[in-house]
């Protein structure tokens, strides 16, 4: 059966025309056809039908216009009944508009393959498939109307594609009549006066041709306002200068004079066919190629490491666009990344040659040949291909001269010297794209059963196109194996590039080239670099590598930046550059590290770049407002750096500490792995400050708890210290992973602090382990040991002349004195008051305040708390530190709800936000405490319940008495409001057993009261 809407509506079955019948039944079937294939409801038939008024009656007759037509149609299946409406199932070949569609799609793709004949074969057969505007007669119906439109417009597109074809054929004299008659049709299609123009132009009518722009620039103007596109322009301005490039290609000439030809050179190398992905980068090369400024060479290079794809993605635009150059296309190889790469004058032999010039004729002189090479050019369309280029001295002489011709280039190293080129940088593949290359090769199927193990190939691949392709290779030659059996195979660093060998495919080869051509500095320089494994870094680390002043190490990067073999990713925070390795030619930097540099001198540089760091990290931490630690140093070497490079460097110290965190939290580890002790923990001491004020606990506890490891096992009992007395931090303020409560294990760590301390008769250490000893007692309600350890570390300190052990003292002995003695906190804190500002440690003035805050409400004075409290989360804000603004948020909460102030809830909310961001478990367990006691105000007692339980839970992994002791009171009296005696017993029952404990007698009273 076949249906025909490209013109009247028609029908016929078994060779024979259909009689459909009645108006509205031929509107019935044209609406179905319309939407041939899906379901058109019958709502959407009843307007069709009768427009927007149908009748009571109108989904019975549509019933029976269906009915109907299936009779006629003589098969039921051909009308189907679907959700609340109708469908027409047709094939491709049954329905003309499919058919014209197809065909129309089939001639563009073979126009766009340099199939010419095939496009003018192909979009002649769509064409004449129209029999008349479709739906003729029928668009008074407005979906018919909007299909008709759509399909007339998709219809005049197809005929401007097949006009393009055939003047590309030479047929300019029989398509005048028909392009004058288009563009009376459609006088503002500027494509159509374009192609009569160029028609005109070339039958010899030069002046035509002109007068057609003026009239089209004059029937534009007057109808819309505005002057011809560039295109239109363009091509008159061509038509003035008579550009060789408007005339037929030589060998369509040629066929239609009759005269001899030397065939059109077809030069690219074959396509591969699974080339995937790399569409933007295809669309760009492929934009510049082929439609260049007026007058100009079109010319694109693609730079980038070996292995990348360059000369897949070139030959792959090259066909793709190959038929826009029907003169010919021209390759050549150039080597540029071998010792010996090609020369201009050979390549220049070859190509005039393929052009038809006989080899007598190819004069001797470059010179002479580039001359004869431009000339042969001239007002042809060429595409020339050159891959792997050596440099620009290699490549101007293989240039063209004149528009019409377009040139692609590759090479390893950017051509920034050549003059109106578009460079392409080409990356890594995205990890999609790198994961369709690895399933075209080796087979969807097998992906798909195991696609964590080819996610983790493609990333050990480094998504570098050619790793995967080797991988898949191997995959493909070994069909025993397993992805995952790959992975595993790929996943030792030491032998990874061993394995990406297949054939004659190797990714070590292609670095290998690169290397190969470095100066011996750059060389040296990408050995040692390679060290590293900070995911990035700065030029003054590869200066302290390589033991030289910064700007000459700058040249040696900047020529490895060339080379592809180094990336230049940002610039950071302090103004930067920053430079990443490949993780693959990491591991070949490594390789040429180990043949050439002996250990001695790869175990030097490495902790020349370590003590760099450590030299900036010791001086940035000095200005960063932290906790009143006195600054205890190794003896390890440092790298110093002038004071013109170090001092914008840390100009501002947060933003030099946020630019490095990664490489420096890197260097601890790898320093670890190396040895290095004392640069290992004097490294990771001087973050501290930076990881406090960042809230980085995770990191900061990681990173010390493996140096420590070090310090134990090469028995440096200083650096244990340092990093314990940090490590307690980390325990104190966040709630860390551990086995039993996290204050219980804090009270022996710092135990142990001390006696390390102790054992080094070390005063400053000594007064800081006291009075994290002494912070510790309050967990189990010892508040006078705790007190009697906080003054022995003040006394110490005071000895010492400690100031910051001094403050550390005064702040542990307000901790203690709590909230149950505010007045005995109020008194030390003033005594602080006057070290803060002594100090002028930022970090301490805000934490001070806001303790002194604390005090005055519990004290009564409620205004004056309000307005310490309220500064001291201005000042922690200021300081972007997100640990002193929630205990602020914190006070701030519970002097609100002590007074019934509304902003109680919002604050108490944010602070267990935040608490929940920074894993605060002291102030999270806090935080849901007051939300408890304001739920429990309020009436709302399930979630009061709830609330209160899940501080009990946090207050049992923190392990502090006080604090459990109250909630579990307050939990009590929720259940009891609530009527759950019990429940209220059991909690009251455990809170005063925990209040005996710490011999606390107003909360004992309290709740024989309550059990009674």
């Amino acid at each position: 059966m076949r249906f025909g809407i490209l013109g009247p509506l028609t029908v016929w079955r078994e060779g024979e025309q259909v009689d459909l019948g009645t108006p509205k039944a031929r509107v019935l079937v044209a609406v179905l056809l319309c939407r041939a294939g899906h379901p058109v409801s019958e709502d959407q038939l009843a307007v069709a039908l009768w427009g927007n008024t149908p009748p009571k009656s109108a989904t019975k007759n549509v019933q029976t216009y269906v009915h109907r037509l299936r009779r006629q149609l003589g098969d039921p299946a051909r009308v189907v009944r679907q959700g609340g409406g109708y469908l027409v199932p047709v094939d491709r070949d049954e329905l003309d508009a499919a058919r014209f569609e197809h065909l129309a799609e089939a001639g563009r793709a073979a126009e766009a393959a340099g199939l010419v004949d095939e496009a003018s074969r192909r979009l002649h057969e769509a064409l004449r498939l129209w029999r008349g505007p479709a739906f003729a007669g029928m668009t008074d119906v407005p979906m018919l109307a909007a299909e008709a439109m759509r399909l007339d417009e998709v219809r005049l597109s197809v005929l401007q594609s097949r006009i393009a074809v055939d003047l590309t054929l030479g047929r300019h004299t029989e398509l005048l009549g028909e392009l004058t008659a288009l563009t009376r049709a459609h006088p503002l299609r500027e494509r159509l006066r374009a192609q009569l123009m160029l028609a005109l132009y070339r039958c010899g009518r030069r002046a035509d041709a002109l007068a057609e722009y003026t009239r089209a620039r004059t029937t534009l103007i007057e109808e819309t306002g505005l002057d011809p596109a560039d295109e239109l322009h363009d091509l008159q301005q061509r038509i003035l200068a008579q550009d060789p490039s408007l005339d037929l290609a030589p060998r369509v000439a040629a066929t239609l004079t009759g005269a001899p030809a030397t065939p059109a050179p077809a030069e690219l190398p074959p396509g591969i066919a699974d080339f995937t992905g790399r569409d933007d980068e295809v669309a760009g090369l492929t934009e510049v190629l082929t439609a260049p400024r007026p007058g100009t060479v079109a010319m694109a290079g693609i730079a980038g490491l070996g292995g990348l794809g360059k000369t897949t993605l070139a030959v792959h635009v090259a066909h793709r666009i190959a038929s826009r150059f029907p003169d010919g296309q021209l390759y050549a190889d150039l080597r540029g990344a071998s010792a010996d790469p090609v020369r201009p004058a050979d390549v220049l032999s070859r190509f005039l040659f393929a052009l038809g010039i006989s080899s007598t004729g190819i004069p001797e002189s470059l010179d002479e040949r580039v001359a004869l090479f431009r000339s042969c050019l001239a007002g042809r369309r060429v595409l020339v291909l050159l891959d792997n280029v050596a440099g620009e001295e290699q490549v101007r002489p293989l240039l063209p001269g004149g528009s019409g011709t377009a040139v692609l280039l590759t090479g390893r190293v950017r051509l920034v010297g050549l003059e109106g080129a578009s460079m392409l940088e080409l990356d890594v593949l995205p990890s999609a794209q790198a994961m369709g290359l690895l399933s075209n090769i080796v087979g969807y199927e097998r992906v798909q059963d195991e696609p964590e193990a080819a996610r983790e190939i493609v990333r050990l691949c480094g998504r570098v196109p050619l790793a995967v392709r080797i991988s898949a290779a191997r995959l493909l030659s070994r069909r025993q194996w397993t992805l995952s059996h790959l992975a595993d195979v790929l996943v030792e660093e030491r032998h990874r590039l061993d394995e990406l060998v297949a054939g004659d495919l190797d990714i070590r080869a292609g670095f290998e080239m690169s290397y190969r051509m470095l100066p011996a500095g750059a060389q040296r320089a990408f050995r040692l670099a390679g060290l590293l494994d900070a995911p990035d870094f700065a030029s003054w680390a590869v200066a302290a590598l390589l033991d030289v002043p910064v700007r000459q190490a700058e040249r040696e990067i900047e020529t490895l930046v060339d080379a592809h073999l180094l990336n230049l990713t940002r610039t950071d925070e302090t103004g930067s550059l920053r430079y990443r390795f490949h993780d693959l030619i990491r591991l070949y930097a490594r390789e040429r590290a180990r043949r050439e540099d002996a250990e001695p001198e790869r175990k030097a540089a490495f902790a020349r770049a370590l003590g760099a760091w450590l030299a900036l990290a010791e001086a940035a931490a000095e200005h960063v407002p932290g906790p009143c630690y006195a600054r205890i140093h190794s003896v390890a070497p440092r790298w110093r750096l002038p004071a013109e490079v170090s001092g914008p460097l840390l100009a501002y110290p947060m933003a030099w500490f946020g630019a490095e965190y990664a490489a420096l939290m890197a260097g601890v580890a790898q320093a670890c792995e190396a040895g290095l002790t004392q640069l290992a923990w004097d490294l990771a001491g001087s973050t501290e400050v930076y990881l406090n004020v960042r809230g980085l606990y995770d990191g900061w506890q990681h990173m010390h708890e493996q140096t420590i490891a070090l310090c134990r096992e090469t028995g440096d009992k200083l650096g244990e210290a340092v990093l314990m007395r940090g490590l307690l931090e980390v325990t104190t303020w966040s709630s860390p992973a551990g086995p039993g409560p996290a204050m219980t294990r804090m009270r022996a760590d710092a135990s142990q602090l001390l006696d390390l301390f102790t054992m080094l008769d070390h005063p400053v250490g000594i007064a800081d382990s006291l009075a994290t000893l002494a912070w510790s007692m309050t967990a189990d309600g010892n508040d006078a040991e705790g007190l009697a350890l906080a003054e022995r570390a003040l006394r110490t300190a005071a000895e010492a002349d400690y100031l910051g052990g001094q403050a550390r003292a005064y702040h542990v002995m307000a901790i203690i004195h709590g909230e149950d003695d505010p007045h005995g906190a109020l008194t030390v804190l003033e005594h602080a008051a006057k070290i803060a500002e002594a100090l002028g440690n930022a970090h301490y003035t805000t934490t001070i305040t806001q303790f002194l805050g604390a005090a005055k409400s519990f004290c009564g004075d409620t205004i004056g708390g309000q307005e310490l409290l309220e500064s001291s989360l201005e000042m922690a804000r200021r300081l972007n530190y997100r640990y002193l603004e929630t205990f602020s948020l914190l006070y701030l909460s519970k002097l609100f709800a002590a007074i019934g102030d509304e902003r109680a809830r919002a604050t108490a909310e944010l602070t267990l936000a935040h608490s929940e961001d920074g894993n605060f478990g002291h102030y999270l367990a806090d935080a849901l405490g007051v939300l408890g006691q304001l739920d429990l105000a309020e009436g709302d007692l399930p979630a009061a319940i709830a609330t209160l339980e899940r501080a009990v839970r946090v207050w049992r992994t923190r392990g502090s008495i006080p604090y459990l002791a109250r909630t579990l009171h307050a939990l009590g009296d929720a259940h009891g409001v609530a009527g759950d005696q019990r429940a209220a017993t059991t909690a009251w029952e455990e809170a005063r057993e925990l209040f005996r404990k710490i011999s606390h007698e107003d909360g004992m009273r309290t709740l024989d009261a309550r059990l009674a």
